[in-house]
């Protein structure tokens, strides 16, 4: 069952990826926009959610 799960993830991901390089060419359709978007968006959040105040305050220590 987390063998299915994590297929589905993986398989998620690289629709996501595949539909920013599509948007990125200019010729994909409004649908493959809005999932680029998404991707972009989530890899966004992704990101700032690795900044958190806890390793902001681990790298001052040197």
């Amino acid at each position: 069952m987390l063998v299915l799960v994590l297929s589905v993830v993986v398989l998620l991901l690289v629709g996501g990826c595949v539909c920013v390089f599509w948007a990125a060419r200019g010729d994909a359709p409004r649908w493959a926009r809005g999932v680029a978007r998404a991707t972009l968006l989530g890899s966004e959040l992704s990101r700032s959610a690795s900044r958190s105040p806890r390793s902001q305050q681990s790298s001052g220590d040197d």
